[in-house]
């Protein structure tokens, strides 16, 4: 009786079962509605947001915002890189992270804390755009939108009460938004002196943590309080307007500021030779230190004179001394057409002990060309006297903005008076009738300084420095900067022409010791000029 009823038992479940699936099927085809609607196609720039961001959760940050710049080529960049910068970048962890945990452990009564193993994994991160922004400060900040999803392989063996287990970080993933700048921009490389990094938004940081494999963060409610931990932590360190700092350069040697003056006495030259038809010559001595883009310094002329006396004196700027070298030519004044050079001669500052005056004689040369033939010809002697003084630790601006907004007239300067300095940044939008070979020509008080020209740009950057040592400060004076086009082609009927000007009241940059503006050129149609003006004193 029992077998028969399992067999009974079965065959019945089994013809329950296919009149089940029998009857399912025609009461779906038969009962459901017929009124159903097709669905409605629209193209994808038709849609509304909510619809776009479900269809594509993971849209692109430059898909979304125009403002933000594809960058394949650095997550390509990043990829192929990856396996060397992820050993980099792990040595780099283990240098500074574990002197830190040696410091602190002895007061959680841990006996030791050491990874047994460190790499990030194969995975490299992604950016998935970034944002440039542009001022008028010598600087370059940068919003990349950054995503890491990685598998690193990171054990970390802690060592208290006689146990050690190990602790290893499993699926980690990093979404962040961090604003970076890089400032302020210098001429020694990697052309910055820091770096600050920001957070715009608080990151978003998931991980894992296995203990004897174990996943510690399934445990109920721990997960939630160290996402928010970690979130709270970080953007209590780093969100906007907080700032992580990371110095690379020393501003002072990067700026290349003054950091002493060299003084210089021109006593006299002895035996010069001849170079006027009437058997004499009309002398005078120019002074330059290599390096440096401020304005030479000459003599004045000795009228029909071989061997001509000056006696005087002048400070030049020295903003590297180990490098800088003084440069001293004699020319023969010409009234009309280039004045002809007598010889030359140099002299190293590293030669000379600071703060010791020394009497140099010198053998005027044709160059400093050692193996040049033309150099074992007489052509005279030349006889100064320098001292190089550098300037005191409390003299040197240490800060970054300080070095720019602060600094001190050199010494020399007249006393009620300063030094203004003219920096030509870039110009934008350039453009003249005939032709676009831009330089500045600037105008103060009689005197004029000039760029380099740049050839065929709209938008040339020169980044020239230009001195004027005044007796008082100019609070009622204009500055005239004017753009200027020279074309050199034979037969053109307007090898000059104007891109456009700009008069700067100077009342603005004594007082406030520093302007730095992009100024519209007047008679140009878009043309802007960057221009910083300094207004440096003795006191």
């Amino acid at each position: 009786m029992g077998i028969i009823s399992a067999i009974a038992g079965a065959f019945g479940f089994g013809i329950g079962i296919t009149l089940g699936l029998v009857i399912g099927y025609f009461l779906f085809i038969f009962i459901q509605s017929s009124d159903v609607e097709n669905p409605e196609i629209k193209p994808l720039v038709e849609q509304d947001e909510p619809t776009l961001q479900r269809m594509f959760p993971e849209i692109p940050i430059w898909v979304k915002n125009p403002d933000h710049d594809r960058v394949d080529w650095l997550n390509k960049f990043l990829e192929l890189m990856w396996p060397y910068l992820d050993k980099a970048i792990c040595k780099t962890v283990l240098a500074t992270v574990e002197p830190m945990i040696k410091e602190q452990t002895p007061q959680y009564k841990i006996d030791e804390v050491e990874f047994d193993s460190l790499t990030l994994g194969s995975l490299p991160p992604t950016f998935q755009g970034m944002k440039v922004y542009t001022t008028d400060e010598k600087e370059i900040i940068m919003e990349p939108s950054f995503k890491w999803a990685a598998n690193p392989n990171i054990h970390v063996g802690v060592k208290a009460f006689g146990l050690r287990p190990t602790i290893q970080i499993v699926d980690l993933q990093v979404f962040a938004s961090p604003r970076i700048t890089l400032k302020p921009l210098v001429p020694t490389f990697p052309c910055f002196c820091k770096i600050l990094v920001s957070l715009m938004d608080k990151p978003h940081v998931d991980f894992g943590v296995k203990l004897i494999g174990a996943d510690l963060m399934s445990i109920p409610g721990l997960y939630g309080f160290v996402q928010e931990l970690i979130k709270d932590q970080v953007a209590n360190m780093y969100l906007w307007p907080k700032v992580l700092e990371v110095a690379i350069l020393d501003p002072t040697k990067a700026m290349k500021r003054p950091v002493g003056m060299l003084n210089v006495k021109v006593v006299k030259a002895m035996k010069l030779k001849k170079k006027d038809l009437l058997g004499a010559s009309d002398p005078y001595a120019k002074l330059t230190l290599t390096d440096d883009k401020l304005p030479s310094k000459k003599t004045t002329v000795k009228h029909k004179n071989l061997n001509p006396e000056w006696n005087e004196e002048f400070n030049l700027v020295v903003k590297d001394p180990e490098v800088q070298t003084l440069e001293i030519m004699v020319f023969d004044w010409e009234s009309v057409g280039k004045h002809d050079k007598m010889g030359m001669n140099r002299v190293p500052l590293k030669d000379l002990t600071p703060e010791e005056p020394k009497t140099l004689t010198l053998d005027l040369l044709k160059n400093m060309d050692p193996n040049d033939s033309h150099n074992d010809k007489s052509r005279g002697q030349i006889v100064v006297e320098v001292m190089y003084k550098p300037f005191g630790k409390d003299q040197i601006p240490t800060d970054v903005e300080e070095v720019s907004a602060m600094q001190k007239a050199p010494v020399g300067t007249p006393e009620g008076g300063g030094l203004l300095v003219v920096i030509i940044h870039e110009g934008e939008d350039l453009e003249g009738k005939h032709h676009t070979n831009p330089s500045v020509r600037v105008l103060f008080q009689g005197e004029e300084k000039r760029t380099k020209p740049m050839k065929k740009t709209r938008d040339p950057r020169w980044e020239e420095e230009f001195t004027f040592t005044l007796e008082e400060p100019p609070t009622n004076e204009k500055m005239h900067i004017e753009v200027v086009s020279t074309s050199k082609r034979m037969g053109l009927i307007h090898p000059k022409e104007s891109l456009g000007y700009v008069d700067i009241s100077l009342a603005d940059v004594v007082n406030n010791k520093r302007i730095n503006e992009k100024y519209h050129l007047i008679d140009s149609k878009n043309g802007r000029l960057q221009v910083e003006l300094h207004w440096r004193t003795s006191g």
